[in-house]
């Protein structure tokens, strides 16, 4: 398999060269060394080793008479044959700088060396300046502007890091200033709000903005899905992977959007296997684990779980305070403390409804003129608070009816007791609180005296399938559930 935009140049008489990047270098290595040595040692005889390196064109000039008649080292023929999308060979007149082999004898002293020319003749006869060329004799520029999808607010320096995102976040820019050289694939996961999206596009949009070589796409899962089945109706599934598979920064929200969708898998799992071989980085975000993604193919799953897998929490109410008040100064009106301490305390399980609330007070003051007081947040914000009020379930709460409704110690909750009629509730509570929270697995698990994430999957399994064999289990986990939402 050739990475695209990996080899740049193709030798009529010899071999694969490429852009003058440590990348080329360490791909040829991994690929091709094997194939290489055989080659070069079929044509030139015996050898000690073979080195890549990296030359630049000033190097080259001094030592290669380039276009020369009778002591040029290139070989005959070299640069006559161009590849890549971006290439346009001796037509369009663009120059490349070299990318060479150096072939070494037992004493170490250089017997060949071979690559491409730092430049070639032009349409008109004339020699093409290294620094006509894109990729060579200058630095990558920055971009300024973003592509649509991207929302601008969605950077790092906008997002509050607190306990719950601290180790999504710390992940995230590692990907960000080292794209496919770290976690790759990274794999977010956590409830709706949390801020998935936000480090998402974060990285992408510090990785877009890096360099104006960098292709980065930013994506939902039903997008892509959409882009897939028009591809299909439309015969262009050609260019719907070339979009996707030379890419160096593919971002896919809500990748869970896959399962069950059997065509759309096999499509993505190529996809994911060609970005990945050449080490291009890919972020995926999800609200579970890649374990529990039911109905997904394994191949998939064991590849997600390749690179970093990072929950995201929801977060305590010192961080809810911090967005809220990051959030207040792209406004001119001024929010009182008790306000933020207010919204803070009752909206605690989602960001995105966290910072609604905040855009309706302010809007309705800046409207209004009427001062911002906590009577007045309760009664325009009565519809999201009894919503979050139904959301906000502790796993206290649970544990406490569950051990009442079965009559045993709620220390049994957390202890080592295996006896039936202490495991059963104590799975029953573990299997409401994995329903009625947005906890993860491991974290359930701590409540329930330290149990891991294994032990948690088991009984929600377990309880799952008496419900539906088991009459009587289906009547008391749906009585309880009713309670505790009470």
């Amino acid at each position: 398999m050739v990475c695209a935009d990996s080899t740049r140049r193709v030798f009529r008489r010899h071999h694969y060269f490429g852009d003058p990047q440590q990348f080329f270098e360490d791909w040829l290595r991994d690929n091709y060394f094997g194939l290489l040595t055989d080659a070069v040692g079929h044509t030139f005889g015996k050898f000690k080793q073979i080195e890549f390196r990296v030359v630049g064109a000033t190097e080259v000039q001094e030592s290669d008479a380039v276009g020369g008649t009778g002591n040029s080292s290139w070989p005959e023929g070299a640069g006559s044959s161009e590849l890549g999308e971006r290439e346009g060979g001796e037509e369009s007149g663009e120059a490349r700088v070299p990318s060479t082999i150096e072939m070494r004898d037992k004493k170490g002293q250089e017997t060949k060396r071979f690559g491409s020319p730092v430049a070639h003749s032009s349409r008109n006869g004339g020699t093409a300046s290294s620094s006509a060329n894109g990729y060579a004799g200058r630095k990558p520029q920055a971009r300024e502007s973003l592509p649509s999808t991207f929302n601008p607010q969605y950077t790092f320096e906008n997002f509050v890091v607190g306990e719950n995102n601290a180790h999504a976040h710390a992940a995230a820019k590692a990907v960000a200033s080292s794209p496919g050289q770290s976690f790759n694939p990274l794999f977010l996961y956590g409830g709706v709000g949390l801020g998935k999206t936000h480090l998402l596009q974060a990285v992408g949009q510090e990785v877009y903005s890096a360099s104006e070589r960098n292709r980065v796409t930013y994506v939902s899962c039903e997008m892509f899905t959409n882009e897939y089945i028009g591809a299909l109706q439309n015969n262009e599934l050609p260019r719907f992977r070339k979009k996707y598979r030379q890419l160096d920064l593919l971002l896919i929200d809500d990748i869970q959007f896959l399962l069950g969708k059997e065509r759309i898998q096999e499509e993505f799992f190529h996809t994911f296997n060609s970005l990945h071989e050449c080490r291009k980085q890919i972020v995926l975000t999800s609200d579970r684990p890649p374990n529990e993604l039911k109905d997904l193919e394994q191949r998939l799953i064991s590849r997600f779980e390749w690179g970093l897998t990072v929950d995201v929490q929801p977060p305590d109410v010192e961080t809810r305070l911090a967005i809220l008040k990051n959030k207040a100064r792209s406004y001119e009106k001024e929010v009182p403390e008790e306000i933020f301490l207010f919204l803070a305390e009752r909206i605690k399980t989602n960001i995105r409804r966290l910072e609604g609330a905040l855009v309706r007070l302010v809007s309705l003051a800046s409207l209004t003129g009427k001062p911002l007081t906590v009577p007045v947040a309760e009664k325009v914000l009565s519809e999201i608070l009894q919503e979050e009020q139904r959301q906000v379930v502790s796993v206290k709460l649970i544990q406490k009816v569950v051990a009442e409704h079965f009559e045993i110690r709620l220390e049994d909750m957390k202890s080592r007791r295996r006896p039936e009629n202490i495991a059963f509730p104590r799975q029953v509570a573990m299997f409401l609180t994995r329903e009625m929270t947005e906890l993860s697995l491991s974290a359930i698990g701590e409540e329930f005296g330290g149990r891991d994430h294994g032990t948690v999957l088991h009984a929600h399994r377990l309880v799952k399938d008496r419900m539906e064999i088991d009459s009587k289990t289906r009547e008391t986990t749906n009585y309880l559930m009713k309670i505790i939402s009470r």
